[in-house]
């Protein structure tokens, strides 16, 4: 490199290079993502509880007693009264962690369990980044952190449970129902990643969606609260995915009884029927209507006959409401109004098990990013503004309200105020046990702050909004049917 001289006959010090806006712009955002994670772990350290993988310990205990030869739902955890509850393919599936030191086995949890929530942030945020021009790498490094910092994320990981996996297995039937609706809308698209993986039936499967159904099997034989979305593949006549679904379950089930015969008599048998293995209905963790009516009517047990009437009206609303959203083609508010309703319904709901809770914010933030954008011209009333699925507004035309600034304001706050809600969560300062202290020791403030997270879930399950044509899945349908969500609102 030639030294330049100065007019003085000084050598003059080499330029420095000059930084891009964009590289700026990259580092800027790499710098966001960073204070982001390092807010989440503060968040974790003022809102969380001393985490020490307490479930992960009652597993890795059961396995190493039955890999030793003793029965499997005979163990008990020491110095508590709980054992293995799971069926017994999800024991088959945690059966290697025997090999391992508990604590290892906690901690190979978590990292899986923040990649399955990553590879799941990636499948809920992809279709909304795309549509926003946003990068995914920033928005999926933003999302995950924040995700964490949240109860059930934070709570499923500082106690080893596997909520997050089973979360990702029904998102990848998600996936797969939404490749499924690409191939019949766009048969080019689905034909040309294939040619890039190959030209074989495999690719064509991966491709081509064909394997929706298999993830939501596979929750349903490792817990079978999954099984709702069963139920609402049904109800939807999403035939293929739910005879999938059904038959990975079947034979998951079959195969484990061939497998380990006793376990499975023993498990269906009585263990599942033995309600008092998980733990009281009133306990403050329990955030379902069974555990709100059992703190409501400060007992132990919840009132059988009124949350079976309850239960029922809310599961007869969440898959209505689903199916309305399905019709009007939003897929992923389907599946989140399924996975909420599950939540409620169930007798007992830990806060760990609230996952739900990531893709309704997403769909309220969406939502209210929609409806602003739709406020900027009168396409919108017809269902024919981008922000509904249509195509381009007509541009240079008057807003159709008087202050589109507020527009979408009711669903921006009502994302903020649920994830501030998960954040702190309210519960864990009014938490009170039966028969020692009352649920009503700190007056009705407190009753309702320990009910907080099961109220919001009802309110979700009644009031969570969908978007018209976001994510459509009517590939099972007529080609006509295709054309009627942008009339329905």
């Amino acid at each position: 490199m030639r030294r330049r001289y100065r007019p003085d006959g000084e050598p003059s010090l080499p330029a420095r290079p000059r930084i891009s806006d964009r590289d700026r712009l990259r580092l800027v955002r790499l710098g966001v993502v960073v204070a982001t994670g390092y807010a989440a772990w503060l968040a974790i350290g003022a809102f969380g509880r001393p985490y020490t993988f307490f479930d992960m310990r009652i597993y890795h205990g059961a396995v190493v007693w039955w890999a030793s030869g003793h029965e499997l739902y005979d163990f008990v955890a020491p110095t508590t009264t709980l054992g293995f509850t799971y069926p017994p393919f999800a024991a088959l599936a945690m059966l290697p962690m025997a090999r391992v030191p508990v604590l290892l086995a906690g901690w190979l949890n978590a990292a899986a369990s923040v990649a399955a929530l990553t590879v799941a942030m990636v499948a809920l945020l992809r279709p909304l980044v795309d549509r926003l021009g946003w990068p995914l790498w920033f928005s999926v490094g933003v999302a995950v952190p924040m995700a964490v910092a949240i109860e059930p994320v934070r709570e499923t990981l500082g106690y080893g449970q596997v909520n997050l996996f089973l979360f990702a297995l029904i998102i990848a039937d998600l996936v797969g129902l939404r490749w499924r609706s690409r191939r019949s809308s766009r048969p080019a698209v689905t034909g040309a990643l294939a040619r890039l993986a190959g030209t074989g039936p495999l690719a064509r499967f991966a491709f081509g969606g064909a394997w929706a159904g298999i993830g939501i099997g596979l929750a349903t034989a490792i817990k079978l609260t999954p099984a709702l979305f069963i139920g609402y593949l049904l109800v939807t006549r999403q035939w293929r995915a739910a005879v999938t679904a059904i038959g990975t379950t079947v034979a998951v089930t079959a195969g484990t009884f061939l497998v380990v015969g006793a376990e499975s008599r023993a498990y269906f048998g009585s263990v599942l029927w033995q309600t008092q293995r998980v733990g009281a209905a009133d306990m403050t963790a329990n955030q379902s209507l069974a555990g709100l009516l059992a703190r409501l009517y400060d007992a132990i047990e919840t009132p059988g006959l009124l949350w079976v009437t309850f239960s029922m009206l809310v599961l007869a609303l969440g898959l209505s409401r689903a199916a309305a959203a399905h019709a009007d083609g939003d897929e992923l508010t389907a599946f989140t109004l399924v996975g909420l309703t599950a939540n409620v319904i169930s007798p007992i709901s830990w806060s760990h098990h609230l996952v739900w809770v990531i893709p309704a914010i997403l769909v309220l933030a969406d939502a209210a990013v929609r409806r602003r954008e739709a406020s900027r011209g009168p396409a919108a009333r017809t269902g024919t503004h981008p922000a509904y699925g249509g195509p381009p507004a007509v541009t240079g035309l008057r807003p159709p309200i008087w202050y589109p600034t507020l527009t979408g304001m009711r669903h921006g706050v009502a994302a903020v105020g649920l994830y501030l809600l998960f954040l702190v969560s309210p519960i864990w300062p009014y938490e009170h046990q039966l028969p020692e202290v009352s649920h009503y020791e700190d007056g009705l403030f407190g009753a309702l702050m320990e009910n907080s997270l099961a109220i919001a879930l009802i309110a979700l399950v009644a009031a969570l909004p969908w978007r018209p044509g976001a994510e459509p899945a009517f590939y099972n349908q007529r080609p006509a049917r295709t054309a009627q969500f942008a009339d329905r609102r």
